[in-house]
């Protein structure tokens, strides 16, 4: 799996294109239109189903100029869990996303607009 772009609004993997944010599972599915409950703020239960595949690290784009905030509680639930957090802005998040992908068991959020 490969990102293939990142634009404001929009990301594209293996030539497929969405227009909502997105969630990456460790096995390669993609939830379209994540959703999550405070906008752009992340918390724990935005994320549950994706702890429970463990993956290794999970990679948050946190959007093109990195709007989107993370609870504490997310923090100290993914260090419990041993699971590593990368919170970039969404276009270096791309870019650590696709330097990782292969290598690790990864797992990852892509809020794709501000």
């Amino acid at each position: 799996m490969k990102i293939d772009s990142y634009q404001f609004g929009r990301i594209t993997i293996d030539g497929h294109p969405y227009a909502n944010d997105i969630i990456i599972f460790p096995d390669n599915r993609v939830q379209d239109g994540w959703w999550r409950r405070h906008g752009h703020h992340l918390r724990v239960e935005d994320i549950e189903n994706l702890v429970e595949e463990a993956p290794q690290i999970i990679i948050a784009g946190t959007g093109a100029y990195g709007r989107m905030t993370i609870d504490a509680a997310v923090e100290r639930l993914l260090r419990s869990k041993k699971i590593e957090l990368v919170a970039e802005p969404t276009p270096k998040a791309v870019d650590v996303f696709n330097q990782l992908v292969g290598q690790r068991r990864i797992g990852a959020g892509f809020h794709l607009t501000c």
